[in-house]
């Protein structure tokens, strides 16, 4: 059984869902201790109980230490299947985190999976169900699988209650991926959303990020501004955010995200996310902060070497790439400093079904 100390790197819920993502992908057993030793609450929290136990429901697994503010676990998988797959995962948990967990074990299962998941949509330290649609999704498709996403209801801080089907269409091995450089930025689509507050917060959430978006690259964006009528507003509480997606003539995709707080005004929300956009689109490399990270154990897997340019070395990234070597023993090469844009290479397994 390999022994995965979860207080490494960042030391939070990063290298638990990694390290399980990939016991339940090659079926190999996984004891993962200390688990968030080094936060205020050290262990397990709910949204982390709730992912391991819908992976493993995708394999079979024996699970021991599964409790709330657990620092150990064991995950043994005995057997893959696909099919249908339901997890409420309380208030306003994220349903994007829960997915990066279960997601490398359903791209590779012997049938289709559908999740159907209640939660989070658009919550902090998370990326949005509209990011993981658009820009996640788009790239993952390269490697083979499909994933579908349908949002059936956002949820906010602190009620949730979002809705969120999510269809993936496996494929018997995963596709390297050779990108370097995003290459000419031809498109800027996104969503602004508002719930259960006035229509002009996602106008001007959308307003804002156009004039920087055609002031700094020179493109005229497509946002589609998403707002449901008072009396017929089904969400649980109020929320907003906006995600935009800038797409290459490489068919690349680089994305960012802002969301709404109470207190910040709709213009600084938009100006946030342009601005984000503009400066991952600027670094000229193929990936962006949010999506390397997530990548990493995909590539792991992958039929061949990987080679991707990041447009920033973060710590989610090199903490994923500390778990895929310890797991998998992976070679992966890291060119450039924590903070700046690099160029990973990394030695994909071979996986197939």
């Amino acid at each position: 059984m390999i022994e995965i100390d979860g207080s490494h790197g960042e030391g939070g819920g990063q290298i638990l869902r990694t390290s399980v993502a990939l016991s339940a992908l090659t079926m190999k057993p996984i004891r993962v201790v200390n688990i968030r030793l080094r936060r205020p609450k050290p262990g397990l929290k709910f949204q982390h109980v709730t992912g391991i136990e819908l992976t493993g429901q995708l394999v079979d697994a024996e699970v021991t230490g599964l409790e709330v503010g657990s620092t150990e676990l064991e995950f043994v998988p005995h057997k893959r299947r696909g099919g249908s797959f339901k997890m409420n995962i309380g208030t306003a948990g994220s349903i994007s985190l829960v997915l990066q967990a279960v997601l490398p074990a359903a791209v590779l299962s012997p049938n289709s999976v559908r999740f159907t998941l209640t939660g989070g949509t658009d919550v902090k330290w998370s990326p949005p169900v509209d990011y993981l649609q658009h820009v996640f999704g788009h790239m993952l498709k390269r490697m083979g699988p499909e994933m579908k996403i349908r949002q059936v209801k956002r949820g906010h801080y602190p009620r949730g209650g979002g809705i969120v089907e999510c269809d993936v269409i496996p494929s018997t091995q995963l596709n390297p991926i050779n990108e370097a450089d995003f290459g000419e930025p031809v498109n800027v689509e996104g969503i602004s959303h508002c719930v259960k507050l006035p229509s002009h917060v996602a106008e001007r959430q959308a307003r804002t990020s156009e004039k920087i978006i055609r002031s700094e690259l020179g493109l005229e964006p497509d946002i589609h501004i998403e707002h449901y009528p008072k009396e017929n507003d089904p969400h649980l509480g109020p929320g907003s955010g906006i995600v935009l997606w800038a797409e290459s003539n490489n068919g690349l995709r680089l994305g960012a995200d802002s969301l709404g707080e109470r207190g910040v005004r709709a213009e600084s929300v938009g100006k946030r996310c342009a601005n984000r956009l503009v400066d991952e689109v600027l670094t000229g490399r193929a990936v962006d902060s949010h999506l390397c990270d997530m990548l990493i154990p995909y590539l792991a897997v992958a039929s061949g070497k990987s080679i991707i340019g990041v447009t920033e070395i973060t710590s989610h990234l090199l903490t994923n790439i500390s778990t895929v070597r310890e797991v998998l023993g992976t070679s992966v090469e890291v060119e450039g400093e924590s903070g700046k844009p690099g160029m990973i290479e990394i030695q994909g397994s071979g996986f197939s079904l």
